[in-house]
């Protein structure tokens, strides 16, 4: 589901509190390095094995309930604001779950008991229609609006939980393994946050490549380490070459140190803002540079 908070506060019962301060001495001594030689040279911030997937039921190479989910919300928040639908409120989600065969192709919406059979029309005809193909939907498929039958006080004033967001949504919906840590609010020494970018650029790559149909990269990290522990590949029985392979490759076309990572996908750039809502990836048209498949030319070459 996504969430979207309300903005605006009343001036006379908001206080905002502000406490700035340098990083722990504990942490910084692993994060900052000296090489010697001008180049950068930083220890990650944090333990961890981190994620990236790509599989290409999709344009963007996401998994196809997630770009479902994320098309849905951004239609409903669109429908909520430029459409004036002042009955809808900001604090809108969604969740998609489909079905997939043996083969592990998506097949249809899984899961009409509907109330509200005003807003349930209302909803399915300007948001759910103009993003859902209808081969996805079946006679079988159900579709739920507001089920517990009210949801009208929503954000932080309502539940608790705001705090490190929602990561299987900023990430790819439960069909990708996540390492557990939140993204936003992350500098990028904070591999959570940047060895997460960057399995997804190199998972992008080896599917744009063609070298198979599903992959999962996994970067382990101790805290203060250079570069990954280990990197491993898994293409679920879908790669032309084996997986063993593909980490070949990819340690010859990728550079897995965390200042490599900041450098290559731009990650002190201004640009967070734009993930504050509809995922983290999957978002071609928001130029983050882990989107990109600049490489899997590359990677193909090599590989055949």
């Amino acid at each position: 589901g996504y969430t979207e908070h309300g903005k605006g506060f009343d001036a006379d019962t908001c206080m905002i509190f502000t406490n700035i301060h340098n990083q722990s001495p504990d942490i910084s001594m692993g994060v900052t390095r000296s090489a010697g030689t001008g180049k950068e040279v930083l220890g990650g911030g944090d333990q961890g094995i981190m994620y990236g997937y790509a599989v290409n039921e999709t344009e963007s190479l996401m998994p196809l309930s997630c770009h479902l989910a994320n098309r849905l919300a951004e239609r409903l928040a669109y429908v909520r604001k430029v459409q004036k639908a002042d009955f809808l409120y900001p604090d809108g989600k969604t969740q998609v779950t489909m079905k997939y065969n043996e083969a592990g192709k998506p097949v249809c919406i899984h899961s009409e008991n509907i109330s509200h059979k005003l807003l349930e029309a209302f909803i399915r005809c300007t948001v759910i229609e103009p993003v859902i193909d209808p081969q996805w939907i079946t006679p079988k498929t159900r579709i739920h609006v507001n089920p517990t039958g009210r949801f009208v006080i929503g954000g932080p004033a309502g539940d608790t939980g705001v705090t490190g967001r929602k990561i299987m949504v900023d990430t790819y919906g439960t069909v990708g393994k996540h390492g557990g840590g939140a993204f936003s609010g992350k500098d990028p020494t904070k591999v959570d946050r940047s060895a997460a970018y960057m399995a997804r650029y190199v998972a992008k790559n080896i599917v744009a490549a063609e070298l198979a149909d599903r992959c999962e990269v996994a970067l382990a990290y101790v805290i203060g380490g250079i570069e990954p522990e280990a990197i491993t590949v898994n293409t679920f029985g879908t790669g032309r070459i084996p997986d063993s392979s593909i980490e070949e490759l990819v340690k010859s076309v990728f550079s897995f140190g965390v200042a490599d990572y900041i450098s290559e996908l731009n990650l002190r750039t201004p640009q967070f803002l734009k993930t504050a809502a509809y995922g983290h990836f999957g978002r071609d048209d928001q130029g983050f540079r882990w989107e990109e498949t600049d490489k899997a030319w590359l990677l193909k070459q090599l590989a055949f």
